[in-house]
């Protein structure tokens, strides 16, 4: 495994780290008052616009996209360093039109959209024209498991006709939401693994409705998490994403490459708090001398720079696991990474919080929102517990096999 970055990804993280420390940490500020002063609170701000200008004029624009020469064409191991950096920043990956939900349903309508899918709502995407949001959490349900959604798809003549409620869909407030990509059952008596299908939903279809916008920890998205009734939602047949019953595997593609994402955006995150820390350790006294002199803080300090190189080395294992042998293969590193690199990230910021005292846990600093964030992103995008259930399920495997010589010496079979 060699890790070391390409020419291409030395290039590129030269020209992000000036666009980062010229234009998006200036700009942060910005973002939050512009949002605080206008009329709706989920629309973008001049200030972001302002940066994906930049950002096209530079050439960080559209990063993660590898498909059919969409984007930047990178392999994970090159996108990854990338993003640990914009991370660093929880504006960051917008700028660069590299943010959820629509990385994900961008990559989606890449591999599986139909030339006219792509044509409507990919290129506006890629173009930043548009936004997107992705309902597939459900209220009454646990959605972790994704057998258990209770959302229908059911064909009628030429149209196919959505029922359910689903919540903490991202993205569905911004009014530059067009495109809703819904997953429900289309067959509930079919294979398991076949029950579940996604279609393309224009966001102002009848019958989409918009309950109302939940926080997370108190805290307002600037995209919004909708709680949404869908009644009786006609869209075309054409916008059947893939096949009917290909839902699940269409979900199971999407998530490699996009907890690859999020672990290396939670690892800048651990990199913010720790450069945070280390620089209230020094400034701020207490008892007699600086924070840094005290053993505690310092051992804050040393176990977060430990902590944050082993989740940086596990996540460029499983982005070189993808990359050279498939998502399949990756599988288990993969679903290490989104328990590792969240983990890892709350514990440092919450280091930092401790180390900034009673600013730690205002607004006056980015780390309460950190704290927010990577506590929640435990639970989104399948919770730490279904991710371990995974790596435990692997990792017995070979166990499970009829025993041989090797089984009772204890090396793995």
């Amino acid at each position: 495994m060699d890790f070391e970055p390409t020419a291409r990804t030395r290039d590129l993280l030269d020209r992000l780290q000036v666009f980062m420390d010229e234009h998006v940490y200036p700009a942060e500020v910005v973002y939050d008052a512009q949002i605080a002063a206008a009329a709706n609170a989920h629309e973008q701000p001049q200030v972001m616009r302002d940066l994906q200008a930049r950002a096209r004029e530079l050439g960080l624009w559209n990063l993660f996209m590898t498909h059919d020469g969409l984007g930047a064409g990178l392999t994970n191991l090159e996108y990854a360093p990338l993003m640990e950096l914009a991370g660093r920043s929880i504006i960051g990956p917008e700028a660069l039109n590299c943010s959820a939900p629509d990385t994900g349903n961008m990559e989606i309508l890449a591999m599986y959209g139909t030339p006219a899918q792509k044509e409507q709502w990919l290129r506006p995407l890629l173009d930043c024209q548009i936004r997107s949001a992705f309902a597939m959490t459900e209220p009454a349900v646990a959605s972790s498991d994704a057998r258990n959604i209770t959302a229908t798809i059911t064909r009628d003549g030429d149209s196919y006709v959505l029922n359910g409620r689903k919540w903490y869909t991202s993205g569905i407030l911004d009014p530059d939401c067009k495109l809703v990509i819904f997953m429900g059952k289309s067959d509930p008596d079919g294979p398991t693994y076949r029950q579940q299908s996604m279609i393309l939903v224009p966001a102002d279809a009848p019958g989409v409705e918009v309950l109302r916008d939940l926080t997370m920890f108190g805290y307002e998205d600037r995209l919004g998490r909708g709680e949404v009734q869908f009644t009786n939602v006609r869209v075309p047949a054409e916008n059947m994403l893939g096949a009917e019953g290909d839902g699940f595997a269409i979900a199971q593609g999407r998530l490699g490459p996009g907890r690859m994402h999020y672990a290396m955006r939670a690892i800048g995150f651990a990199e913010r708090a720790l450069s945070m820390m280390c620089r209230r350790a020094v400034e701020r006294e207490a008892f007699g001398g600086p924070l840094a002199d005290q053993g505690v803080v310092r051992e804050w300090i040393a176990r977060s720079r430990v902590e944050i190189d082993q989740a940086r080395l596990l996540t460029l294992r499983a982005s070189w696991l993808m990359d050279t042998q498939g998502n399949a293969a990756a599988r288990s590193d993969v679903s290490a990474i989104k328990v590792v690199a969240m983990e890892v990230a709350h514990d440092v910021v919450n280091r930092a919080v401790q180390t900034f005292g009673a600013a730690g846990v205002s607004d006056d600093t980015v780390l309460a929102r950190l704290f927010a964030i990577t506590r929640a992103l435990q639970i989104a995008d399948g919770p730490t517990e279904v991710h371990l259930r995974t790596i435990g399920t692997m990792e017995l495997a070979g166990y499970r096999k009829p025993r041989d010589a090797a089984t009772y010496t204890g090396a793995r079979s």
